[in-house]
C-alpha cells in the first residue's frame, strides 16, 4: 500500500519552518491571553506615547533629553539614554510601522523567550548599533564600515535595531533558520541600495546578535559534550577496580 501524502512541498516546508514557532506562540495566548505579552503591550504603549510627546512643541525637547542618542553624545550620556531609545520611533518614518514591529517582533519573543532575555537581546541589539555609529565616525567615509562624520548629528534608529535583532535570534532559538536568515539577507540589502546610518546599525545589531548566539552554542556544545569544571569529582582520574 502507498503511504499517504502529507501535503504539498511547501506546506511540509511551512511546518518545519513556522510549526514550532506558531505552536509555542498559540499555547501561550490560548493559556494566557493578553498576560503573555503584557510587556510587549506596554512596550507598545510607551512607544505610542513617545510618538505623541515628541511631536508636542512643548515635548520635543523632554524625549530628546531622555530617550534620543546621537554619535555626538557623550558615551556616558548615550549609553544612559540608550535604554528608553528602544522606545522613541523615528521621526521621519510613519509611527504605526514601528509600532506594528514592536508588538509582533516583541510579542513573539517575550512568548518564546521570556520577558528578562528579550528586554537583554534587544538592549544588546540596540547597544550594538550605537556604538557601531561611534565606530564608523572614527573610521570615515572610506572605509567599507565607515560613515561620514556628519552621521554624528543623527539619532540612532530607535526600536528598529531591537526588532532585528530579536527576530534572527527568536528564528534561530526556534528553528526558523531560513526566516532568520531573509531577515538577515534583507538588511544587507538594504543596505547596498540605501547605505545609511540606520542601515548599518541594523547590520551591527545583527553582527551583535550573532556573536550571542555563536557563545550560547559553544557553551551548549561544551555542556552536552559533558566537558568537567574544576572543583568537580569528575576531574579525579576514573576508580578502576
Amino acid at each position: 500500500m502507498s503511504r499517504p501524502r502529507e501535503g504539498s512541498a511547501p506546506r511540509r516546508f511551512a511546518r518545519r519552518e513556522w510549526g514550532p514557532l506558531f505552536g509555542t506562540v498559540r499555547s501561550a495566548l490560548v493559556a494566557r491571553r493578553w498576560r503573555a505579552v503584557s510587556m510587549t503591550l506596554a512596550a507598545v504603549c510607551l512607544t505610542a506615547l513617545f510618538q505623541v510627546v515628541q511631536n508636542q512643541d512643548w515635548g520635543y525637547r523632554p524625549v530628546q533629553d531622555i530617550g534620543s542618542v546621537r554619535a555626538e553624545d557623550p558615551l556616558w550620556l548615550a549609553l544612559l539614554r540608550t535604554p528608553l531609545s528602544l522606545f522613541v520611533p523615528a521621526l521621519d518614518l510613519p509611527v504605526w510601522g514601528a509600532l506594528a514591529q514592536v508588538l509582533l517582533v516583541f510579542g513573539i519573543a517575550e512568548v518564546c523567550l521570556g520577558r528578562r532575555r528579550t528586554l537583554a537581546v534587544a538592549y544588546l541589539a540596540t547597544l550594538c548599533g550605537t556604538l557601531y555609529a561611534r565606530v564608523g565616525i572614527a573610521l570615515g567615509p572610506d572605509s567599507p564600515f565607515g560613515l561620514p562624520a556628519s552621521d554624528a548629528q543623527v539619532v540612532d534608529t530607535g526600536p528598529s535595531a531591537a526588532v532585528v535583532g530579536l527576530a534572527v535570534y527568536v528564528c534561530r532559538r526556534q528553528g526558523a533558520r531560513w526566516t532568520g536568515a531573509l531577515v538577515v539577507v534583507a538588511m544587507v540589502v538594504e543596505v547596498v541600495v540605501k547605505p545609511n546610518l540606520a542601515g548599518k546599525e541594523h547590520l551591527a545589531a545583527i553582527a551583535g546578535v550573532l556573536v550571542l548566539m555563536g557563545v550560547q552554542a559553544w557553551r551548549e556544545r561544551r555542556q552536552e559534550g559533558g566537558v568537567p569544571r574544576p572543583g568537580t569529582r569528575s576531574w579525579k582520574p576514573p576508580i578502576k577496580s
